[in-house]
């Protein structure tokens, strides 16, 4: 059977691709259960599902925020854990959404965070796959 047009290749999961739209593309990045649904839903007129158990969110939910007539798009991404970059819990499909974002907004529990510990576990998964956070772009040049 030929795959249809919302199919993908990739065995059976839905698709976390969103079309890129507005001036401006924000991730939404965390541990499940931190907020970002309700962050989602509080900044912008869309409806993503918050509940008390973990994993609610299963694909890229964008909503849209407008500042000034500056339109953002916020990308509402599952719960990414540790080990996420070798690929555990969808990690790899997640942090590659993040990948196009033009601003990664890590989203934390302040309740739950002690010393750091799950920012330190954040930035090293999204700096295993190669996303430089808080850093300038190295100073390259071609000469002829």
């Amino acid at each position: 059977m030929m795959p249809g047009p919302g199919d993908s290749g990739g065995g059976g999961h839905e698709g976390f691709a969103v079309a890129k739209s507005g001036d401006g593309r924000v991730a939404l990045i965390g541990f499940p259960s931190v907020g970002k649904s309700s962050l989602l839903n509080l900044v912008t007129d869309t409806q993503s599902e918050a509940a008390d158990y973990e994993f609610t969110t299963l694909t890229c939910i964008p909503g849209n925020l407008v500042i000034n007539d500056t339109k953002i798009q916020m990308l509402d991404l599952p719960g990414i854990i540790e080990g996420a970059a070798a690929g555990r819990g969808r990690g790899r499909e997640v942090i590659a959404v993040a990948r196009s974002a033009d601003l990664i907004l890590m989203v934390l529990d302040g309740a739950r965070e002690q010393n750091n510990q799950h920012r330190n576990i954040l930035e090293r998964e999204l700096e295993t796959m190669g996303i430089r956070l808080n850093k300038r772009p190295p100073d390259i040049y071609y000469k002829v």
